[in-house]
């Protein structure tokens, strides 16, 4: 790998700026604010199938099952690239100041994603469905998203984004699955490696990129795969989430790091949630 890990890191901060963009038409599109508020506070939900799909895929790319396997992964890469960091395991007096750290990072990570997913459903709605564009197959429609921004720079502004966003999406999705393989097969497993010394973890990486690539080429609406793709999260993250809350409350594994009381409640909320509303699209699926 050209970079080392720190190097990376530090490289792929920067195109999640381009994400700001969405932020910024905000102040100039014809928002219905009053509309749009109550859409977020008292949204308008019905048990049809199609809404309950749509709710599951929301949950999928919110909670996402690859976010669980990335984040803990770049906890350990963390660990080698900081040479005054060691495992919790072995040094348990530095559990404060970590799990600190981790919660301000995933509070502030979560909350500007989040507020990003807002800014592009409001300037769809207001650009696009506004308008009577209802169902976008391809990016050229849904570069007209920031047109009352960017005028005819609108292409490049969306291109810039796509491209910054491509950057940190395939380190991560691919990353991520090879960091789940390789840690299942007890493969030496790090970016913070060179090629020669983790050969199967790379092989991985460049096999899931090229088959993404493979799938963005065909036929497939790439738009439909990404909601279906985010649909497969929604289903598959509940059993992992189950699993992980059922080891992070087990003091016999966890600890003194175990959780408890308010995070525990929550956590098994979140799931309970996430498989109410999985085994209603199901229902729903079976009954039509």
């Amino acid at each position: 790998m050209g970079l080392r890990y720190a190097q990376t890191v530090a490289v792929l901060k920067w195109p999640t700026l381009s994400l700001f963009a969405y932020l910024a038409v905000l102040a100039v599109a014809h928002v219905a604010w009053r509309d749009f508020a109550a859409g977020v506070l008292l949204p308008r939900l019905d048990a049809s199938r199609e809404t309950l799909t749509t709710l599951v895929a929301l949950f999928g790319t919110t909670i996402s099952p690859y976010l669980f396997f990335w984040q803990a992964a770049e906890e350990a890469e963390d660990l080698a690239a900081n040479p005054r960091r060691r495992d919790l395991l072995h040094a348990p007096d530095q559990g404060g100041p970590a799990l600190r750290r981790i919660e301000i990072d995933t509070l502030v990570g979560m909350g500007f994603s989040n507020l990003v997913a807002l800014a592009i459903m409001a300037t769809t709605a207001a650009v696009l469905h506004a308008n009577g564009v209802t169902d976008i197959r391809t990016s050229a429609e849904a570069v007209e998203a920031l047109r009352p921004l960017a005028g005819s720079y609108a292409a490049g502004l969306f291109a810039l984004g796509i491209v910054g966003t491509g950057l940190l999406a395939v380190p991560v999705l691919a990353g991520s699955a090879a960091y789940a393989i390789g840690e299942a097969r007890r493969w030496p497993v790090g970016f913070g490696r060179r090629v020669r010394e983790a050969r199967a973890i790379y092989a991985t990486v460049a096999l899931a990129t090229g088959i993404g690539m493979a799938v963005s080429l065909g036929a497939i609406d790439p738009i439909r795969a990404l909601y279906w793709s985010a649909v497969v999260n929604g289903v598959v993250a509940v059993p992992i989430m189950a699993v992980m809350m059922r080891i992070a409350a087990q003091a016999d594994i966890m600890g003194a790091f175990a959780i408890r009381g308010p995070l525990r409640a929550l956590g098994w909320t979140a799931t309970t949630l996430m498989l109410g509303t999985v085994l209603a699209m199901f229902g729903m699926a079976w009954l039509a």
